[in-house]
């Protein structure tokens, strides 16, 4: 087996000359089997690099005695920690990150998470989250403090990275979606009418007519928007449980919308009281389990007061166990009477997911295209639903 990727050169190796830093770089790319055809020898910091590699994609060559030796890390937390401490000095964080979910899922390391200087080790991202999150059930009470800690991590990082944008996008929808064309003298948006109406301005007698009336009328300000996020928690969905949650937090954090978070496998949890904190929402997840969309959405529907000022997203991957005629006869039910209903095929920055199609096919010809959404669009897609407006998407089903 080959390894997947290469370090940067340690510094006497980025003196060599270029033949013999192509035959390097293919040396750690290919692992050193006697197939490999580089005919180069690794040393010092470069050998150390291939040594953590090797642990975790290869085996090495036929040993002196002539029997094969399987490559590892071994089954102590030390043993693996000191490992992932020495991927951090030899990679970036990106590769770093890429590398401790390969070990989780080729050399079967999920247990270990449930110990704390396994926990410490680790480079904190959002697939270590949905994880942690997985297994959480089980961790004894001494790691449970240590994997909040690395959940609060992530998600703070995560906050600080899409809270601002989203506010401001999701403040200035709702501002326009309240604004009325025909507003009364005292609800006239003077600074906004002026500026609609500059065409339209005289000069001779130096004013502007104002053939358009914008303002804001008031029971239009007083109205709040309702989203209800409707999330599939089964296992392939861990990365938009985590977006979801924070996501849920901070339009929760917005007086001019009402935000119920629910997720769901075949049972239905809200987690709306949660939502103060996306660390406790998290924690409040199952992840793996089943998947009954059907029922996800009977309980949503329960809750909708205001179908013409609510907007329902769904995320899924759309493989239903549950009743699929009845699901889409919801979400019918749920457009008819104005809901506007989005689904998202995923919440993440993984690219395209893998997705049930005819499903997919069905919302769409109901009105309810699926597709794909990256965090960063996210607001985008909130703001165009709570508008009323064409959705943006990128990867549509």
């Amino acid at each position: 087996m080959t390894h997947t990727t290469t370090g940067p050169a340690s510094a006497p190796d980025q003196a060599l000359d270029p033949a013999r830093e192509r035959l390097r770089r293919w040396r750690l790319v290919l692992g050193g089997d006697q197939a490999d055809g580089t005919g180069c020898t690794l040393s010092g910091r470069d050998a150390a690099m291939d040594g953590t590699l090797a642990a975790l994609y290869g085996r090495s060559d036929r040993a002196q005695s002539g029997r094969d030796r399987s490559a590892g890390l071994g089954a102590s937390a030390p043993s693996v920690a000191r490992w992932l401490g020495d991927i951090r000095g030899y990679f970036p964080s990106s590769v770093v990150q890429v590398m401790q979910r390969d070990a989780i899922d080729r050399l079967g390391l999920a247990s270990l998470l449930l110990e704390p200087e396994m926990l410490e080790a680790v480079e904190a991202d959002v697939h270590l989250v949905g994880t942690l999150l997985s297994l959480h059930k089980a961790m004894p009470d001494t790691t449970k403090e240590t994997a909040r800690a690395v959940v609060r991590k992530v998600v703070e990082d995560l906050e600080k990275r899409l809270a601002t944008r989203t506010r401001a996008t999701l403040t200035g929808a709702l501002d326009r979606s309240a604004r009325v064309q025909r507003p009364r003298h005292h609800d006239i948006d003077w600074n906004r009418t002026i500026a609609a109406n500059l065409k339209h301005y005289l000069p001779e007698y130096r004013t502007v007519v104002p053939e358009r009336l914008i303002g804001h009328g008031r029971a239009a300000r007083s109205v709040k928007k309702e989203v209800v996020l409707c999330v599939d928690q089964s296992g392939s969905m861990a990365a938009s449980v985590v977006y979801a949650s924070v996501f849920g937090a901070v339009l929760a954090s917005m007086r001019s919308i009402s935000t119920r978070l629910v997720v769901f496998d075949t049972a239905v949890v809200d987690l709306a009281d949660q939502l103060d904190d996306p660390v406790d929402v998290l924690f409040g997840t199952q992840l793996g389990g089943g998947t009954d969309i059907n029922r996800a959405l009977a309980y949503c529907q329960g809750q909708i007061t205001r179908p013409a000022e609510t907007v329902v997203v769904l995320i899924s991957d759309l493989y239903e166990g549950g009743i699929r005629d009845e699901m889409l006869k919801r979400v019918a039910a749920m457009k008819a009477s104005g809901v506007r209903f989005v689904t998202l095929l995923a919440l993440s920055d993984e690219g395209a997911p893998a997705y049930d199609r005819e499903h997919a096919a069905a919302l769409a010809a109901l009105g309810a295209p699926a597709f794909a959404c990256t965090p960063d669009l996210f607001p985008e897609v909130m703001a165009a639903a709570l508008e009323r407006r064409p959705l943006p998407m990128p990867d549509a089903a």
